[in-house]
């Protein structure tokens, strides 16, 4: 059983992923109290270390060869260039601090591979020198006993994996002084599943999704209901209550304009002057289409296409966690917020379980 550490874990999409596949996560490190608690809650037997990674005394709680991957992405928004663009500078940059303890805890264990997820536009940032940047210090190292990790990378978009929202998401994987190139490991991977397990990607529309629900309960509680489509049934539980679908509640305003809006229609259909900058403004979801990017904003009329496509409210907690692909039985701690968060941040669940099928190639092939 391959041993998994993951970082800026979140509520765990990522690990939830890589559980499903035999893997077993060890540790996982999220700064956010109620975040952790909340992961801890669905992920029991993990250690979670729940402080700021840069306040880890790394020695302290990370040991090498512990892990055999490391996953997770550290966000990218503090990336910066810092002038000289060598390595010493943009590693010990203090608004890339994020980054420099993933790369140190990484040296510490000494994974076979590591996957690192984060938001497609971190290919070109700032004309790609970011991502320049980050493959640089990996191959080469920065001190000179660092360990050398050979990059590749691969753009996915979770729709292709039968998630029902149009996800696109850079998978960075880094393997241990072993030149692979992970976009052939990938193909090959893809072309054995659809051989294999096809049914991984049926395409899954909203309607196979979130059909069998009903409409949102104050306290959050439904009774269980029968799971019809195959995707349900794929997420099912033997659970006598599913949890999260909370009734969420707009003013008047939005509901009145709600209620205006045809499947597919979004806030272009309004006489009102929407301020909102998302072209998706005010949408409503179709039964047999997909979803946009699940965000931290689900549950905003005006942050994006969130209506459901029969009733007249955004989507609940619940329908957005299965739009995600996390089974009916993981339950999401803390106030409206912090679960917004937990959902609109997280991997799905389903594509983590394939990065895990490509991993487990990886190393199968290159350290057994």
């Amino acid at each position: 059983m391959y041993k998994v550490i993951d970082l800026f874990s979140g509520v765990g999409g990522f690990s939830k992923g890589f559980n499903q596949n035999s893997y077993k996560v060890t540790k996982a490190v999220e700064y956010d109290m109620v975040i952790s608690q909340s992961y801890s809650y669905n992920h029991p037997d993990v250690e979670m270390i729940n402080k700021d990674i840069g306040e880890i005394n790394i020695s302290d709680h990370f040991g090498k060869g512990e892990a055999d991957v490391i996953i997770g992405g550290p966000p990218c928004q503090g990336f910066s260039m810092a002038g000289a663009r060598i390595r010493k500078d943009f590693i010990d940059d203090e608004r890339n601090y994020l980054f420099k303890y993933y790369y140190e805890i990484v040296q510490k264990v000494r994974p076979k591979v590591f996957v690192m997820e984060n938001v497609k536009g971190i290919l070109t940032m700032q004309n790609g020198q970011v991502f320049k940047e980050i493959k640089n210090i990996f191959e080469n190292g920065i001190e000179k006993e660092d360990s050398k990790y050979h990059i590749s990378y691969k753009v996915l978009n979770a729709k292709n994996f039968g998630v029902p929202q149009n996800r696109e998401r850079v998978f960075i994987i880094g393997t241990l002084e072993k030149k692979i190139s992970a976009e052939i490991i990938l193909e090959e991977i893809e072309k054995n599943l659809k051989r294999d397990r096809k049914e991984i990607f049926e395409p899954v529309t909203i309607q196979d999704a979130i059909g069998n629900l009903p409409n949102t309960v104050k306290e959050g509680s439904v009774s269980y209901p029968v799971p019809v489509s195959e995707y349900q049934k794929y997420l099912s539980c033997q659970c006598d209550d599913l949890m999260n679908h909370n009734h969420l509640g707009h003013s008047k305003i939005a509901t009145e304009r709600i209620k205006q809006v045809k499947p597919g229609e979004n806030y272009t259909i309004l006489k009102d002057e929407i301020k909102s900058v998302h072209s998706g403004s005010y949408g409503r979801l179709v039964w047999d289409g997909i979803a946009q990017t699940i965000t931290t904003r689900f549950d905003t009329p005006s942050g994006g296409r969130f209506i459901h496509p029969y009733f007249d409210r955004t989507i609940s907690p619940r329908e957005a966690a299965r739009i995600q692909s996390f089974p009916d039985d993981f339950h999401f701690l803390g106030n409206k917020s912090s679960v917004r968060i937990q959902i609109g941040n997280a991997v799905p669940p389903k594509l983590g379980f394939y990065i895990s099928e490509c991993v487990k190639e990886i190393l199968h092939a290159y350290y057994t």
